[in-house]
């Protein structure tokens, strides 16, 4: 089996293409090709054509991660054009290439956030509840549009990530130095529900969309105890041995980080992996303090 990678170098992307390599002939799609480290690197230039293209002809499963980093940086009109443009013009290329060598077999894995369902208080959120309106909802839900002109040339499978739990990089590096230096504590009002996912689950549920027979539409990305902010940060404290009760006002938060302190931080999503747990996917790590002590290196599974 070929399975191409897009966005392959990263946070994801890297040990995903490592994991797949014992099975697959992994090519991972990257305008740096040369410093790819698992899987065979090919050059790829989403506004041009080339080589890149043919590798999508004979590839069982596509997954496409590519998009640039959601949280790093303030939201400027250039920043957020940026977001926009690195996801809708990578997925359109690959749609294109796909429709090019259709295949109603192969898989296209495409990421897309949970970010797609706004700011919703407690409401519980599941796969089939609306987007919201807010500027990374509109980005999520263009995203899973452009990656759906798919259907047809292939079987289109939509995955929206949570807050992904690492210790490598992802939120939880950035969340955690401030409770290492005795300085943490609840992010604004700390009621806002935080819905999470250790990477060990996220890498297995890519994996379950690849193996499994019928997997098709949407699944939350999620471990299925989402939990309130204070409350993570509680668990967190806990786990590193420190205190918080320092909490980050919400005020302030907007005045130093702007219009991204509001869908990233303060916002409330209480998300479930409906679909993922009706089809039968397992979590090693459903619970915050399983995957805490696994991401610090305090327990195995």
């Amino acid at each position: 089996m070929k399975i191409v990678i897009a966005g392959g170098s990263g946070f994801i992307g890297e040990p995903l293409a490592r994991r797949l390599m014992d099975r697959a002939d992994v090519v991972v799609l990257s305008r740096k090709h040369g410093s790819v480290k698992a899987g065979r690197g090919v050059e790829w230039n989403p506004g041009a054509g080339g080589a890149w293209e043919r590798e999508l002809a004979d590839a069982g499963v596509v997954i496409n991660l590519a998009g640039e980093n959601i949280g790093d940086g303030r939201w400027t009109a250039a920043k957020k054009k940026r977001l926009v443009n690195s996801r809708l013009d990578s997925t359109g290329a690959l749609v294109r290439a796909m429709q090019a060598w259709p295949d109603p077999s192969r898989r296209f894995i495409s990421a897309s956030a949970i970010g797609y369902y706004g700011e919703r208080g407690d409401e519980i959120l599941d796969e089939a509840a609306e987007s919201g309106a807010d500027f990374l909802a509109n980005l999520s839900s263009d995203w899973e549009s452009a990656a759906h002109r798919a259907d047809g040339a292939a079987r289109v499978i939509i995955l929206r990530f949570g807050i992904v739990l690492a210790s490598d990089g992802g939120a939880l590096p950035k969340m955690a130095l401030p409770v290492k230096m005795f300085a943490g504590g609840p992010i604004g009002s700390g009621d806002q529900w935080m819905s999470w996912v250790d990477r060990e689950d996220l890498l297995r549920m890519i994996e379950w969309s690849v193996d499994r027979p019928d997997p098709r539409g949407v699944y939350n990305v999620t471990a299925p105890t989402p939990v309130r902010n204070r409350d993570f940060i509680r668990e967190l404290a806990r786990v590193l041995h420190r205190p918080a009760f320092m909490p980050a006002p919400g005020l302030a938060l907007k005045i130093v980080l702007g219009e991204m302190a509001g869908p990233l931080l303060l916002a409330s999503e209480r998300v479930v992996p409906a679909n993922a747990v009706a089809d039968g996917f397992t979590f090693l790590y459903p619970e915050l303090g399983q995957a805490l002590r696994h991401v610090f290196g305090t327990v195995t599974v």
